[in-house]
């Protein structure tokens, strides 16, 4: 299976990385600075599952991109989602299985909207990995599963192909006929996170100590899974309660990077994570008046944007 991995920054580089070194036809569609980096030092993964280097791995540009791929792994942010399709869509043929890494449900219609349902799978994935200033992959814990399917849940021929293309890769792999409902939770709990710890520029254990700092996570993570429900994507009973113990954790450092990339200034997936969300309950009628948290958490966000976007001016 010829593999294309949309870019080789944290996720992409890391999983990519990881299927490179365990043998597989893998090729990273990167930009000339990164290709020039990668020429220079190599694709390096520094982790507690294992360091990876590896040597002059295979890049190409999106101007030599001439070939279809079998598999095409995307990974990028939200924001640059618009022009990573620009750039790999001369690798898609009629049966290219187009394997999605982002967060939250709205890049499956833009990606659904360019290639056709058929192309496009549901795909999450959980680890924390970060680029250094010299592009070296740091795996900041030990997390590292992706998980992928049908969206519409059947086991097929090629769901079966890719999982035997990750088998004997250093991460967790796990096919799953739930996809979609896995999305929404995942959706449910970083909307909750990056709406929490952004609004109040604190971890979690630091909303704890705040006044009815607790009482607002868990609003917040209620009306997130309230706008699932109304989507006819309930998240289960232990996925839920597995979310209250992280999010209500009192002496925990956890953060979203949505709130370390507003720390360095960078930009942010607002309109992705939060704004869609929203969009999404105001259309399913799951709103109940007046200004929720998750309205109060996004007009943050895009204050902050308003403001980023003044100070590059």
């Amino acid at each position: 299976m010829r593999i294309l991995v949309v870019g080789a920054g944290a996720i992409g580089g890391y999983f990519g990385g990881r299927m490179l070194a365990a043998g597989r036809d893998v090729t990273f569609l990167v930009r000339p600075r990164r290709a020039a980096q990668l020429a220079a030092t190599g694709l390096v993964i520094k982790s507690a599952k294992g360091d990876v280097s590896l040597a002059a791995p295979p890049v190409i540009l999106a101007d030599q991109l001439r070939q279809p791929f079998d598999l095409v792994l995307v990974s990028c942010k939200a924001y640059d989602l618009e022009d990573a399709i620009a750039s790999f869509a001369p690798a898609v043929a009629p049966r290219t299985a187009i394997l999605p890494l982002l967060n939250g449900i709205r890049h499956l219609d833009t990606l659904e909207a360019r290639f056709g349902s058929e192309a496009v799978l549901g795909g999450q994935c959980i680890i924390a990995a970060t680029l250094d200033p010299a592009g070296t992959i740091l795996h900041l814990n030990t997390d590292h599963q992706l998980t992928f399917g049908e969206r519409g849940g059947a086991k097929s021929d090629r769901i079966r192909a890719i999982a035997a293309e990750m088998a004997n890769a250093v991460f967790e792999h796990r096919t799953s006929d739930r996809i979609l409902l896995e999305m929404w939770e995942k959706w449910v709990f970083l909307a909750a996170l990056a709406g929490g710890t952004c609004l109040m520029r604190a971890s979690i254990g630091e909303i704890m100590r705040a006044p009815r700092g607790k009482e607002i996570m868990l609003n917040l993570l209620e009306e997130c899974r309230m706008t699932a429900a109304a989507n006819r994507f309930e998240p289960r009973d232990d996925f839920m309660a597995r979310c209250r113990g992280l999010l209500t954790a009192p002496d925990s450092s956890f953060t979203a990077s949505m709130l370390r990339d507003m720390e360095r200034q960078a930009p942010i997936e607002a309109d992705h994570i939060l704004g869609d969300l929203i969009r999404r309950r105001n259309e399913a009628e799951a709103t109940q008046g007046g200004i929720a948290l998750l309205d109060l958490a996004y007009a943050h966000l895009k204050a902050y944007e308003a403001r980023l976007l003044a100070l590059k001016a």
